[in-house]
């Protein structure tokens, strides 16, 4: 987390850059805080993060993105996480749950991803 003036918890819902896709998307949950220097684990499922913290989220895109794990695909494993007319953090994808294949007009579930704010 960059720049945020509150905390963030569960529910937040801002605008996720990835490569050239806009797309509104949910932290539907926070599951860990992470020291930022060393990368372990500070406190499992934090109610909130503020800036200066690092975290693993689950993000639920509005509509269907396409995106892939940074360590598959760099490019589109990136994303910036916007709000208010600034960007509030950064990070990469580490895991991505696909939809399944439907039918046109289907209304599946949109895929989440997991990633490292």
């Amino acid at each position: 987390i960059l720049n945020h003036p509150g905390q963030i918890g569960n529910g937040y819902a801002p605008v996720v850059d990835c490569h050239t896709a806009h797309i509104a998307c949910k932290f539907a949950e926070i599951l860990t805080k992470i020291d930022r220097r060393s990368g372990k684990e500070l406190e499992k499922e934090p109610k909130f993060v503020k800036s200066g913290d690092a975290c693993m989220v689950v993000m639920k895109p509005n509509k269907p993105m396409v995106v892939e794990p940074f360590s598959v695909y760099a490019p589109l494993g990136r994303f910036a996480v916007r709000d208010m007319r600034q960007t509030v953090a950064v990070g990469v994808i580490k895991e991505v749950t696909k939809k399944e294949p439907g039918k046109p007009g289907d209304k599946a579930a949109a895929p989440a991803a997991k990633g490292a704010a």
